[in-house]
């Protein structure tokens, strides 16, 4: 009798003697393919790794960002890969190149695949890969091809050696406002937008130029582009930007806006000089995407109702603090539209202005010009705000300005930068406020992190185990009592997500925050009257019930909002 799948998984202690006689029987009742009834119910590697020993062929391990060389993609056509699952990975030799595919056992499939390289004068090695990462590969035909491809070869039409642009005596006007570097440019913005991207870092390396994309927090490279139009590419967006053009000794900062796709984006541009040459970091900013609730930014239980409390008082500061990416502006914004009613005068300081809100006077500071935080600040208290959006508190002169508009009747609303919440008041000490005006000026202090969601369409529910178990168990038991009593549990179930086409395969689908809120209570006024220490501090957090990040997090993992891995990442 012939060797199966099913025969390789069972020798390999993939599966029982019982699971093997069940998987035959349902051969045999039904009208189904080995393959397929393996993986309706095992994991896809597994079946997969048995598969290339079935068939002798070797499987390709890949990493989830694994990017495709651009030239790569040309010796395939897109309908091809799309139509008989392969996909041309990379090259061996002058006459040899790597090629993915799916079902290697299928004679029309490999006639094809000669078919297709015939007018490539190359042989094919094939190579094992599953239907998931084929899925994840086949989407970086849209990175590239037809659009970025027929603009490189306009390119090389045009210009015969663009790395002499580089020189001093070289003008790049000309070159960088032709329409094939103008049209990779545009290629590059268009597919980080409707990538959701929030930044792209174009980046000069050895021996070619790397277009990453930051997507719910994590950077994946999108295109590898040739080295020798990095310069071009670096002119045209300092164009865009009415930056100097023959300055690349020293980093620059611009802003541009640009219709994509329908939508308005602004872009936040800045260059940074490198051995290999100008990097280029540009975060996109749709000002017209409307502002998000606290409840949907992630806000929940307690914290959620802090916020809200201390949004109604008359007047104070409230900040939120976190590092450079941790959604604090976007969480100001909300805010702002909490606050924003007929009766009040909203005021801000913004850099750059983010979201357009509606009935808030938004102002973008221009450091460039000697328009400052500080400068702004004393403006606006001549505006006869009822409430003031600062952007970032940077130096000692906005703290203690900011300090001065919540002492005098205004809510203040701003952003700092510490670790916790429980930073916040040494902080501000710190830039050169006065201890003693700390209490009467501060609300509410919150600090948080953005952690990726998990997939809503692939998640699965599992029992925590192990290290898992371990971490949640002494998570909940330092948890204020009455929260204890909520999610304290014999057993804990936690979510997986495996990923799927509508995550393109990450198991996460957009961010939340997960926070934590200190008041300012009577007992914490004392406090720094007194003499601030942090363990003063972190006593008070604790009578207050504070649930502090890590608890928050785990809240929303047992609700299957995130992952534990998220959390840990993000908090330890």
């Amino acid at each position: 009798m012939p060797i199966t799948l099913i025969d390789i998984l069972l020798r390999d202690r993939k599966i029982t003697a019982a699971e093997a006689d069940s998987f035959r029987r349902e051969l045999r009742t039904k009208r189904i393919t080995e393959e397929d009834s393996l993986l309706a119910k095992l994991p896809e590697e597994i079946v997969f790794e048995a598969k290339s020993k079935f068939y002798g062929v070797p499987l390709k391990k890949l990493d989830e960002d694994h990017t495709i060389p651009p030239e790569m993609l040309t010796y395939i056509p897109e309908e091809a890969a799309r139509t008989y699952k392969f996909i041309a990975l990379s090259r061996i030799d002058s006459d040899t190149i790597e090629v993915g595919m799916v079902n290697p056992q299928d004679v029309r499939v490999l006639d094809a695949l000669k078919f297709t390289l015939t007018s490539k004068n190359v042989n094919a090695k094939i190579l094992l890969i599953t239907p998931k990462q084929f899925e994840m590969l086949f989407q970086q035909y849209s990175s590239l091809h037809g659009e970025v491809k027929e603009a490189l070869q306009n390119l090389e039409e045009d210009i015969a050696d663009i790395d002499a642009m580089a020189g001093p005596k070289i003008d790049t006007t000309e070159l960088t406002a032709n329409a094939p570097i103008a049209r990779v440019v545009a290629v590059i913005f268009k597919h980080a937008f409707e990538g959701n991207a929030s930044d792209v870092h174009i980046e000069p390396l050895d021996k070619n130029t790397r277009v990453r994309f930051r997507v719910d927090g994590i950077l994946h490279t999108s295109l590898l582009l040739p080295k020798s139009i990095h310069a071009a590419i670096v002119s045209r967006i300092k164009i865009l930007t009415n930056m100097k053009i023959d300055e690349s000794r020293v980093p620059q900062d611009g802003r541009f806006r640009s219709r994509i796709s329908g939508s308005i984006i602004d872009f936040r541009v800045a260059t940074f000089p490198t051995i290999n040459g100008e990097k280029v970091v540009m975060r996109l900013l749709d000002p017209f995407a409307g502002v998000k609730s606290l409840e949907e930014l992630g806000f929940v239980g307690t914290n959620l109702e802090m916020i809200k409390r201390a949004v109604q008082k008359p007047y104070g500061m409230i900040l939120i603090t976190g590092p450079t990416g941790s959604g604090k502006s976007t969480t100001l914004q909300s805010l702002l539209g909490t606050t924003n009613k007929e009766g009040a005068n909203l005021v801000s300081l913004e850099d750059p202005v983010e979201y357009n809100i509606e009935g808030v006077n938004q102002s973008p500071v221009r450091p460039e010009l000697g328009y400052t935080y500080a400068l702004g600040l004393r403006s606006i208290l001549r505006q006869d705000p009822d409430i003031v959006m600062v952007g970032e508190i940077r130096d000692a002169e906005t703290a203690q300005l900011a300090v001065h508009a919540a002492l005098t009747g205004h809510v203040v609303l701003t952003t700092l930068h510490t670790n916790n919440a429980i930073g916040v008041i040494p902080r501000l000490v710190d830039m050169g406020v006065e201890s003693y005006l700390v209490p009467s000026a501060v609300v509410l202090a919150v600090a948080q992190r953005l952690v990726r969601k998990l997939c809503n369409d692939c998640k699965q529910k599992v029992p925590a185990e192990g290290r898992a178990k371990k971490i949640i168990e002494e998570t909940v038991a330092g948890m204020p009592d009455d929260t204890q009593a909520k999610v304290r549990s014999d057993a804990y179930w936690i979510w997986e997500a495996p990923g799927c086409g509508k995550c393109a395969h990450k198991g996460t689908k957009g961010r939340l925050a997960i926070a934590e809120a200190l008041e300012m209570t009577p007992e914490l006024k004392r406090i720094v009257i007194e003499g601030i220490t942090e363990e003063k501090i972190i006593n008070e957090s604790k009578r207050q019930n504070m649930l502090t990040m890590i608890q928050d997090g785990v809240m929303k993992v047992l609700d299957g909002m995130i992952s534990l891995e998220e959390v840990l990442q993000s908090t330890v």
